[in-house]
């Protein structure tokens, strides 16, 4: 086993780590075209959010669920209230900082240096509890840790600068190449501290684990745990929530 990550496995002789939620909630969502937070745009009688809370709700094994909202935020209690877990005002400016901040409140909570933390994007609201499951399953003897991700199937492109703005002009190989998906599940403490070691270019967890020369592993997620980022996706979620339904 690496150095870099058998220092993540925890001796044998503690206990069996919990796990906790933390859904980094304090975005605007620029790019959605939401009239407002694009977590509390309304699908199906509800918001956004209020969908993904809900499945993680239905995880078994999950000790608590952290929300990590802007200092700002005056919804949340208003657009989810049936929610039990814990909330906390300590979002930053960007998806890393409130990330790194829900990580210090958990701790300041009780939660260990060693217990797992899964990180999933409140956007991602077609999550199911089983996928949820799956990823546990398949991290917890792991060392490091990982994240639901899916193999990239279609031909990639590179596109053009300047004058070739909106123009392939390469052609990329998909072998080996994956979409990242959340939740990414990796143990409290290693996470803060790559977190906090993190430079620009550090766009989820598991790019900031790796930045320390760790290999998270690559769960099999599915094609409907799709962020909802742009206009026509929230159109899209709304569809397979009545398929659903």
């Amino acid at each position: 086993m690496p150095l870099a990550d058998a220092r993540l496995s925890p001796p044998a002789s503690n206990p069996a780590p919990r796990l906790f939620a933390l859904v980094p909630c304090a975005g605007v969502g620029e790019r959605s075209g939401a009239d407002g937070p694009k977590q509390y745009a309304v699908l199906m009688n509800r918001s956004l959010v209020a969908h993904t809370l809900a499945a993680l709700a239905e995880v078994p094994g999950l000790s608590a669920t952290l929300v990590v909202l802007s200092p700002q935020d005056t919804q949340f209690e208003r657009e989810v209230p049936a929610f039990a877990g814990w909330v906390a005002r300590v979002g930053g400016t960007t998806r890393a900082q409130s990330v790194a901040n829900g990580l210090a409140e958990l701790a300041r909570r009780g939660a260990g240096p060693l217990d797992w933390v899964l990180v999933h994007d409140a956007a991602r609201c077609m999550l199911r509890p089983e996928w949820v499951t799956t990823l546990i399953d398949a991290c917890l003897p792991d060392a490091v840790g990982g994240l639901l991700a899916l193999p990239v199937p279609d031909t990639i492109k590179t596109e053009g600068q300047g004058r070739h703005e909106g123009r392939a002009m390469a052609t990329v190989s998909r072998g080996g190449k994956w979409l990242a998906q959340t939740p990414q599940m990796f143990r409290l403490q290693p996470l803060r501290d790559a977190l906090a070691a993190a430079v620009a270019g550090v766009t989820d967890e598991a790019s900031a684990m790796e930045a320390q020369g760790h290999a998270p592993r690559l769960v099999p997620g599915a094609l409907e745990n799709f962020k909802v980022t742009f206009p026509a996706d929230f159109d899209l979620a709304e569809r397979l929530l009545r398929t659903r339904a």
